[in-house]
Order: structure tokens, then C-alpha cells, then sequence
């Protein structure tokens, strides 16, 4: 998901180029505060630009906080045709997550969409004191973030010391994770700051999916590529997981219910986990393969 200023409307043709699976047009930070009024007309035509250069991109938009004053005034604005999820911050427990919920399906019902997701980000001690009961909350929230940025908000307010390496952010990001698959909610990781460091944004990446996330946040296009290698499906894990279920259906034809593959016993365990990893194997080449919409081209 790469983050970009709502009020830079040219910007988007460069996310989707990037290659992102979904884009975050942000009001919040990105945004000086003189400006915020009129970015909320610009995100709204560039929510239906970026669906129709890349119709299947997963199109957000990250609005004020609740103690601004302005996120309704932000969601009368954003809630458009083609906008796919509203980012939520500064959720500190359930009972905010519940107010964005509420927020979020009166404007459903006054602008004529539907189906608008939330994704909220863990960004105060409070959060990740409470991202299991943020996490069930509402069967909205589709997306949580387990926030690591080197100066943001959430060092801030932990007060951990950043290093490269994320240890002194390990326990608070497998908390986020284990919220998230119990309640069934998408869990990423995030935010590498460093833009020209892209072989520690690719440890990094690779740490938080051997954790377990899928998912990562990105602030810079540069930084899409490296993500998208770390998090996809490579052609060896493919023919490495194919093999894995081809080699246990021959056992089990066999009359066996384990066998020997590249050196592993595997059972029906193994196939199961190769099977779920190879479902999600294809729905992201499904949509890396996904034409762009008529006028976009190679040059967009």
C-alpha cells in the first residue's frame, strides 16, 4: 500500500506505475493545514482517476483523526464511487473504531457507495495495549497496521529507540499479528523511512514476513518493487509448493499419510499450508497479470 499527499493529484499515475497493489491518498499528515479544505475535492476525483487507470487497485484514503473535528467533514468528501477503504487514525480502543464504523455507514448511505473497509494503524501505546478488542471490534476493519516508523507517532509515544534490525519493535508487531488472525483481519507491516536504503528496507521486509505479515506500507515508489518481491510469490516457492502437494497425493494414493519430499516429511499439514499459500500465490499473479484500463498505457 503506497501512501500518497491527497493534495498532489498527479502523483497517483506515478503510485500505479510504482506497481502498488493499492494506494493511500492521505489528508492527514501529508496535508499542510491550509490546504486540507481543497484536497478533499482532489482526492475524490483522484479516487475515480486511479480506478480508471488500474481498475482492480485497491484505492484508500487515510482522513483526519477524530479529535481534529474534521473527519466527517473529511468521509462527506472522500466517500465516492471507487474508494475501496477509509484509513482510520489515531484509534485507540474499540469504542473508536465503532464511532469511525458508524461514521463510515452514514456516509455510505448519504453519497451511494458501499462496502467501504477500514484500516486502522497501531500508532499509541494505548492502540497496541488494545488491538484485540480494536481487531473485533466491527467486521469493517479489513486491514491492521503493526507501525514501527523510526520518527513517528508511535516512537513517540512507546519511546522505543529505532535501529534497523526492529527488535526493540518484535513483541508489539507479533502482537498485532496474532490479533489479526484471530479475527480474521489482514495484518501488514510498516514503515521503512529510509528511502535510499533499500537493502535494509529489504531485511526488514523479509523479517516481517517471516513473522508472518503480508502486507507492507510503503512512502516512497522506489520502495514498491522491493515490498512486492519480499511479499510475493517467487517461481521457486511456486514449484517448491507444487511439488510439495503433488509428492503427498502420490503417498496418499499410495496408502500412505506422510511421505518424503526434498528431505521433509510432510503430512497432510504440509498440504494444507501449501495449499492456502499457493490460493494466495494466485490471486496476486492474477492481479500483477490484471491489464491496465484502456488510455493508461506503457508510458502513464
Amino acid at each position: 500500500m503506497l501512501f500518497l499527499p491527497g493534495h498532489r493529484p498527479t502523483w497517483v499515475e506515478k503510485a500505479i506505475r510504482a506497481g502498488a497493489d493499492a494506494i493511500c491518498l492521505d489528508l492527514e499528515d501529508a496535508v499542510p493545514a491550509g490546504e486540507k479544505e481543497a484536497a478533499r475535492a482532489v482526492v475524490a476525483e483522484s479516487v475515480g482517476r486511479a480506478k480508471r487507470l488500474k481498475p482492480n487497485i485497491g484505492v484508500l484514503v487515510r482522513v483526519n483523526g477524530l479529535p481534529t473535528g474534521m473527519t466527517g467533514f473529511d468521509l462527506e468528501a472522500v466517500m465516492v464511487p471507487g474508494v475501496d477503504g477509509i484509513f482510520a487514525p489515531k484509534i485507540e480502543d474499540a469504542a473508536d473504531a465503532l464511532r469511525f464504523d458508524t461514521l463510515v455507514e452514514w456516509f455510505e448511505q448519504r453519497n451511494g457507495v458501499s462496502d467501504v473497509g477500514l484500516a486502522i494503524p497501531m500508532e499509541t501505546a494505548k492502540a497496541f495495549a488494545n488491538v484485540e478488542a480494536i481487531a473485533a471490534s466491527t467486521p469493517r476493519i479489513g486491514i491492521i497496521l503493526g507501525s514501527t516508523a523510526e520518527h513517528a507517532d508511535v516512537a513517540r509515544e512507546i519511546g522505543f529507540e529505532w535501529t534497523p534490525q526492529g527488535l526493540e519493535t518484535l513483541a508489539h508487531r507479533a502482537r498485532v499479528l496474532l490479533a489479526c488472525r484471530v479475527a480474521g483481519v489482514h495484518a501488514m507491516t510498516g514503515l521503512w523511512e529510509r528511502i535510499h536504503d533499500l537493502d535494509g528496507l529489504r531485511a526488514f521486509c523479509d523479517q516481517g514476513r517471516q513473522i508472518g505479515f503480508r502486507g507492507q506500507i510503503a512512502i516512497h515508489p522506489s520502495h514498491v518493487d522491493v515490498i512486492n518481491q519480499a511479499f510475493g510469490p517467487s517461481p521457486e516457492d511456486i514449484a517448491f509448493y507444487r511439488g510439495l502437494v503433488e509428492a503427498y497425493r502420490a503417498a496418499a494414493d499410495a496408502g500412505s499419510g506422510a511421505a518424503v519430499y526434498r528431505g521433509r516429511h510432510i503430512d497432510k499439514a504440509h498440504v494444507d499450508k501449501a495449499t492456502e499459500w499457493l490460493a494466495r500465490a494466485e490471486q496476486v499473479t492474477e492481479f500483477d497479470a490484471a491489464p491496465a484500463a484502456e488510455g493508461e498505457g506503457q508510458h502513464a
